[in-house]
């Protein structure tokens, strides 16, 4: 065999035996179990001390204590399983980057013609052998690794901003457990208070002390607290659900917060000039887009690039049925005289407008968001001073209320009237708390920042992409 076949056939060895073999991944209910087992506490704590992240800080778990906000939102970044889906978007930007490096593969041609009839005495068989090249993919390489490069960027961007969104997401569930918690403490204090009271309301009525209106109104106050108290049950219930859906762990799991977690009766926001400075480099979502645009721009390049003619190299080698061989090359040359990429380039051109637009309506959107934030947290600081203002007139009205029942200047109805605004204006207050947490929180993601108190943030900084635990 000559030296050109041996080379012909390593080839083909070398290809065969590069390719990758087919491994099945079943989707059963096992492997879902698996999936969907949270990870040890050992591993979560180490996970979460090698935390890294353009905004989330690295913390220690210490489920003993219980979880603080701060923790609640790494934890979610860790396990939730919505997570899971969009992390493998990476996996597919890293196939796409491999791929745009990769070069043509060669094309191999071969014929065989053999004397059939005619004069065919001292004829041999003719055969053809040649090996070609497009050179098309060498023009357009370097664009389209470009173009992947920034895209895998982008998609990583992408999935730490919605991680980030997880994890603030988490961090207000948690406060809104703990104002509903403190709401039904309140609430089911009342109702013990009046249940008691109710007792002694009609051991006076039984007694000729008390009338029947005056038990009817304790009644009354008793149903009307019970009926409250179920509610904030209710919604205490739903929202560890929801918490517990938030962190990826069962519904069934138990959670235990930190005892110290205060709701903030003031916040003091910067001005939207602050908030607005770097915001372009601040916020993962607009550096991601600029990202994005930047590999469209690249892949325009590309489409303009692969508008140079396709080049065809080969080689050959031949023999014809009178025994005569030959060795020879080919150059094929496509000549562009009706497709030249027109359409090619005008779709590219146009993706490119469309993520022009789509930035500068996010970052429109981003500064107006800002804006309407920082106005509903200058209201909600004042409706909280008020609120809280007027539960110490009502504190007071409540203790001359009661003194003067204790005296019998005043009627029972009047009293749990009283008794009633004291609970319900407390409970007002607790939940404008609530809404100003979330208000600030809602200011971090518009803003970039991972608290709004800490000084100028930097650009987005390197990092490495969350992993997933095993």
């Amino acid at each position: 065999m000559s030296n050109f076949f041996k080379s012909i056939s390593l080839l083909i060895i070398v290809g065969v035996t590069g390719c990758q073999s087919y491994h099945p991944v079943p989707l059963d209910s096992s492997s879902v179990e698996r999936a969907l087992k949270p990870p040890d506490e050992q591993a979560l704590q180490l996970a979460a001390q090698q935390l890294h992240h353009p905004l989330l800080e690295p913390v220690q778990l210490d489920f003993n204590a219980g979880l603080s906000p701060d923790t609640a939102a790494v934890l979610a970044v860790l396990i939730n399983p919505s997570l899971r889906a969009l992390r493998d978007e990476r996996g597919l930007a890293q196939a796409q980057l491999q791929q745009a490096g990769l070069l043509p593969n060669p094309q191999l041609t071969y014929s065989l013609d053999q004397p059939a009839f005619g004069s065919t005495a001292g004829t041999v068989s003719a055969y053809g052998l040649g090996l070609s090249w497009d050179t098309q993919q060498l023009i357009t390489r370097s664009a389209r690794v470009q173009a992947a490069q920034r895209q895998q960027k982008a998609v990583d961007l992408n999935i730490a901003w919605q991680e980030w969104q997880v994890a603030e997401t988490a961090k207000t569930a948690v406060y809104q457990l703990v104002a509903l918690e403190q709401q039904t403490a309140l609430v089911t204090g009342m109702d013990q208070r009046l249940a008691k009271n109710l007792d002694l309301v009609r051991q006076a009525a039984k007694a000729g002390q008390m009338t029947g209106l005056d038990l009817s109104a304790a009644e009354t106050a008793v149903s009307q607290a019970r009926a409250n108290r179920l509610v904030l049950d209710k919604q205490t219930i739903q929202q560890r659900l929801e918490l517990n859906r938030l962190l990826g762990l069962p519904p069934e799991s138990p959670i235990k917060l930190q005892a110290d977690i205060l709701l903030p009766t003031q916040l003091d926001v910067p001005s939207a000039l602050t908030l607005g400075a770097g915001l372009e480099q601040r916020r993962l979502d607009l550096v991601a887009l600029q990202l994005g645009y930047a590999s469209q721009e690249a892949t325009v390049r590309a489409a303009i690039l692969a508008q140079f003619p396709k080049l065809n190299l080969g080689i050959n080698r031949a023999r014809d049925t009178g025994n005569v061989g030959t060795m020879g090359f080919g150059v094929g040359l496509e000549l562009p005289v009706f497709d030249r990429s027109q359409g090619v380039i005008a779709q590219e051109r146009a993706t490119r407008q469309r993520l022009f637009d789509e930035y500068v309506n996010r970052v429109f959107e981003a500064r107006a968001e800002i804006a309407r934030l920082l106005a509903e947290a200058l209201s909600l600081n004042e409706q909280i001073q008020t609120a809280m203002a007027a539960n110490a007139g009502l504190e007071r009205l409540e203790q001359a209320y009661r003194t003067a029942l204790n005296s019998g200047q005043a009627d029972v109805l009047s009293y749990y009237t009283a008794w009633n605004n004291v609970t319900q204006n407390r409970v007002a207050v607790l939940t404008l708390k609530e809404q100003l947490l979330q208000t600030r929180i809602a200011l971090e993601l518009a803003s970039g920042r991972y608290r709004l108190d800490e000084g100028a943030p930097s650009p987005v900084p390197a990092f490495s992409p969350t992993k997933e635990i095993k």
